[in-house]
């Protein structure tokens, strides 16, 4: 019987600015389901597997889990791993999810504190993507923005993403500083990005190889 070869995961490059992931990622927020709880060690254990199998993304939020776990858990379970070598992506934004309202909170104070949290729970020096999750049509995405563009100078995010945002405000955020990752639905029954997120978002990466062509 012939031996079988191990597969391997490929690499993809998100954005304009080299940030380089496994082309399949880890979405984590089902390791802490209040319905279906599992075990610490359980979770670790799923996290480190896909791991092992070049799987080297991982995505959580401030918002999954009770009392924010699934941070905690992908924090734990990324000591165990070459820090080096795992890209994590945590999100920002949703204040609660109540019954009858979502409740959203974009300010530049509200941005550093949840930055602070997660880096704290997560037990890094850094994040690697940080998603803006949902958009504070109070709040103007520049304000918002600057606060992201300072937390990357300091080091404390490589690069910064936006959730369930419109091509209006992409393309505001995107003149303060660069989008690496635009996350959004994409599925059969939801084909509706196809008319002007991603045209959007490849005509911003073009448009960044035509100005790396001009000034080299």
């Amino acid at each position: 019987m012939a031996e079988q070869k191990e597969i391997q995961i490929p690499k993809v490059k998100l954005g304009t600015q080299g940030f380089v992931v496994s082309k399949l990622g880890f979405g984590c927020t089902g390791l802490t389901f209040v319905k279906y709880p599992r075990a610490e060690e359980d979770g670790i254990s799923i996290i480190k597997h896909p791991f092992s199998k070049g799987i080297t993304f991982f995505d959580t939020s401030d918002m999954y889990g009770t009392d924010h776990a699934n941070e905690i858990l992908v924090g734990k379970a990324s000591k165990q791993l070459p820090r080096e070598k795992v890209q994590l992506a945590t999100k920002f934004g949703v204040v609660s999810l109540g019954p009858s309202r979502l409740v959203i909170n974009g300010t530049p104070e509200y941005v550093l504190s949840c930055c602070e949290a997660s880096l704290k729970r997560l037990g890094v020096d850094y994040i690697d993507l940080y998603y803006y999750y949902r958009i504070d049509q109070t709040v103007p995405i520049e304000e918002t923005m600057g606060e992201l563009k300072k937390l990357v100078d300091d080091g404390k995010i490589k690069y910064i993403g936006l959730s369930e945002a419109s091509p209006y405000t992409i393309r505001r955020a995107h003149a303060v500083h660069p989008i690496t990752a635009v996350q959004m639905e994409w599925s059969l029954w939801t084909r509706v990005i196809e008319e002007e997120i991603i045209p959007l978002c490849r005509y911003i990466i073009d448009s960044f190889q035509d100005y790396f062509y001009l000034k080299t």
